[in-house]
């Protein structure tokens, strides 16, 4: 790549840390305002220092993007989205990061030309979910922490849009966008910026074979068995340009200026470096590898997942956070220019001020002829150097004046701002917008249609559970991963139950051989479609024509009625109401196409690491771990060895943990409530229960639904459903 096209990319979480980025070299600086961005609890920006931070960015000829990578509700989108942009738009505003497809549809019909990068947060583990971010008209697709560098390569290679990646600071345990603890355990929503990092809490890790013995570890104190070391890859900074990424994204807009002018500084002297010499001179000073861990880290540092897999490598074990006697004092940057002052009796006073070709020039007042003591030549240079806390600082300022003129200091001082204004309203003119034409969105409620009698849906992981259920009354259809529909497809058809294929939680790579083709013959037996929970599931079954065959999960968020009209112009059967929402938040949605989760454990992250192999070993057996956190509940995390379910695959295939809630969610008693949303249709997630177990929750949920039966005593938590997340 040309020097010119790649960007390292800076954190800011105040004006104050906005100024230490780009005084340490940043090319482009990511904020967060007063609303919808994915740190709710840093500093943050007011609408005037936003406006003045993207003309200071333009100033510099550098870049300002916005967060706005949250989801929103209903009445945020179409009563406050717009309003809150528009300033920014008209000023320049150089990019939003966005999570939710909603926003992303309702930006671009209400921004053109504004440009969309899709945030981490959408979870983008390949290159068909990044070529469909493109078609949708992103510009930049920011990818899942987890990938490796041969897996963005293949990305860079399918699509020509830039790829931001993180190459420095926190890294989260889950998925990005895929993690729901902090808010079914607090109601501190990650996917709303107010996360209360529960990875970062200790917990006591128990298998069911009690024989094992933990793997010993450097931390004294209680186990943090979630919690990751830091990335830092200044290490191998060639090999992430070469992998095709374009912009090198610093995290930490929680931190302090100090860390931000420090990091910066440190990764802008190795990128320099890097296009001066060449990747086969590149090299680390030590004293520089220190003193980026002097200024932060959480049990020292890692290179993340751009070399390896996962492991207890990358693990800190502690929440502990180290800092050395290391101190970093930002520093503003300043634009060099060139002025030219004219000051000649009887003419007025003129100041031409130029930054490269683009020129400011102010003419006030009139020169006069000294009566007693003329201006010196040095006296008006003084005055002039007077620029005080502007952006700029004099290269060279040319003085023409006669030997005897006298002008009015205050006159001098408002010469200097008038041109100074002058050279910066021209700087600026080429970034501003006017603003763009009303344009309508999905409206923020929707008309319920009562149904007495909702069709239920089951989805299991296992083959003994598939069996165990089909035979059931009272379900429509089942969602199976490949081993289960392959045991109990025809069993299912021959009942008239709907079958769906239920693909990967997360999918990085190709698709196993013969999957896609197995699928299609299934189809062709009867079954009905599938069951996508990622961006990259959808984009390669739309790529193969069977969009219209897609029922998304409640991990494809719709928070909102735009969102959900996004995903109908897609084409997708139904997707799933969102377990954020309140009863009143689900109430505004349209649930027409919408299935209704009513049963099951929660998951609460989706990791690429796993529990049971950092702290005990890895056997590649599809095991399971709990963790038990400070008040004896437990938690299970699954460990999915084999995310295919097939036969094919090996160990090829990169796995995940599943960790669920220590008490399965439940609306059993909530019958009438639910049945006034209008869901299309209900189900019940199975997942770490037994076969016996499941038949008689299912048993139990059919009875209160369709034969109007009491509902039995049960423990079951109302995740979201009364309270909502914040």
């Amino acid at each position: 790549m040309k020097r010119e096209e790649i960007e390292l990319l800076a954190p800011a979480g105040s004006y104050e840390g906005f100024e230490a980025a780009l005084g340490a070299g940043a090319d482009a600086v990511y904020v967060g305002g007063a609303a919808f961005g994915a740190r709710a609890y840093a500093k943050n920006f007011s609408e005037e220092e936003l406006l003045r931070a993207i003309d200071t960015a333009h100033i510099h000829g550098k870049k300002l993007y916005l967060t706005v990578n949250t989801l929103l509700k209903n009445r945020e989108l179409t009563d406050q989205l717009y309003d809150y942009l528009l300033p920014y738009y008209r000023e320049g505003l150089d990019a939003v990061i966005v999570q939710d497809m909603g926003v992303f549809a309702a930006v671009r019909k209400m921004f053109p030309g504004l440009p969309l990068h899709a945030s981490t947060q959408m979870t983008v583990t390949g290159p068909e979910g990044m070529k469909f971010l493109e078609e949708q008209g992103a510009s930049r697709v920011v990818t899942a922490r987890e990938l490796s560098l041969e897996e963005i390569r293949r990305m860079h290679r399918t699509s020509p849009i830039e790829i931001e990646a993180f190459i420095h600071g926190a890294l989260c345990y889950s998925y990005s966008g895929q993690c729901l603890m902090s808010s079914v355990l607090g109601g501190r929503s990650g996917n709303r910026g107010k996360c209360a990092q529960p990875c970062r809490l200790p917990y006591e890790v128990l298998l069911p074979d009690k024989k094992d013995v933990p793997r010993k570890t450097k931390n004294k104190g209680d186990l943090c068995p979630l919690s990751l070391k830091d990335i830092s890859t200044i290490e191998i900074l060639p090999e992430i340009l070469e992998a095709g990424v374009s912009s090198l994204k610093i995290e930490g807009r929680m931190k302090q200026p100090g860390y931000t002018a420090g990091v910066t500084k440190v990764y802008r002297k190795y990128l320099d470096l890097l296009f001066e010499k060449g990747p086969d001179s590149y090299k680390v000073e030590e004293k520089d590898r220190h003193y980026l861990l002097d200024l932060f880290n959480r049990g020292g540092s890692c290179t993340g997942y751009y070399q390896m897999q996962n492991g207890p490598g990358m693990m800190a074990f502690t929440n502990e956070k180290k800092t050395g006697n290391v101190t970093c004092s930002p520093v503003q940057k300043k634009e060099k220019i060139r002025g030219s002052l004219i000051l000649y009796p009887g003419s007025a006073a003129i100041l031409d001020v130029s930054c490269g070709d683009v020129h400011g020039t102010a003419a006030l007042g009139e020169v006069q002829y000294a009566q007693n003591q003329p201006l010196t030549r040095e006296r008006v240079g003084i005055q002039m150097e007077k620029l005080g806390n502007t952006p700029y600082e004099w290269e060279n300022l040319e003085i023409q004046m006669d030997d005897s003129v006298f002008v009015p200091m205050k006159l001098l001082n408002q010469l200097r701002r008038q041109a100074l204004a002058a050279l910066e309203e021209e700087i600026l003119q080429k970034y501003r917008r006017q603003e763009p034409a009303s344009v309508s969105l999905a409206p923020s409620s929707a008309k319920k249609s009562v149904r007495k009698n909702i069709p239920i849906y089951v989805s299991c992981e296992d083959i003994e559970t598939a069996l165990a259920l089909y035979k059931r009354e009272g379900i429509r259809g089942m969602y199976l991963p490949f081993s289960a529909m392959k045991q109990c497809l025809k069993a299912g058809t021959d009942r008239g139950l709907e079958m769906y294929l239920a693909l990967p939680h997360i999918i990085r790579g190709e698709l196993p051989e013969g999957y896609l083709q197995q699928a299609r013959e299934w189809l062709d037996q009867g079954m009905t479609g599938f069951l996508v929970r990622n961006l990259e599931a959808f984009a390669i079954l739309q790529k193969a024509g069977l969009a219209e065959k897609c029922v998304l999960d409640h991990s494809m968020y719709t928070w909102n009625n735009e969102a959900v009209a996004f995903w109908e112009e897609q084409k997708v059967l139904k997707d799933t109401i969102p377990l954020e929402l309140n009863e009143g938040e689900i109430r505004h949605r349209n649930n027409s196409h919408s299935e209704m989760l009513v049963y099951g454990y929660l998951p609460l992250m989706m990791s690429a690491q796993c529990v049971r192999k950092n702290v005990y070993r890895c056997d590649h057996s599809e095991g399971k771990a709990e963790l038990k956190d400070r008040y004896d509940k437990r938690f299970t995390a699954a460990c999915f060895c084999n995310p295919w379910k097939m036969e094919n695959t090996g160990d090829k295939t990169p796995c995940y943990n599943i960790i669920y809630n220590s008490i399965p969610y439940g609306l059993l008693r909530e019958r009438e409530q639910v049945r006034k949303l209008g869901p299309a249709a209900l189900r019940l997630s199975f997942t770490i229960e037994d076969q016996n177990e499941a038949v008689r929750i299912l048993d139990e949920f059919v009875n209160v639904y369709q034969n109007e039966a009491d509902p039995p005593q049960r423990e079951y938590t109302k995740g979201h459903f009364k309270r909502g997340a914040e």
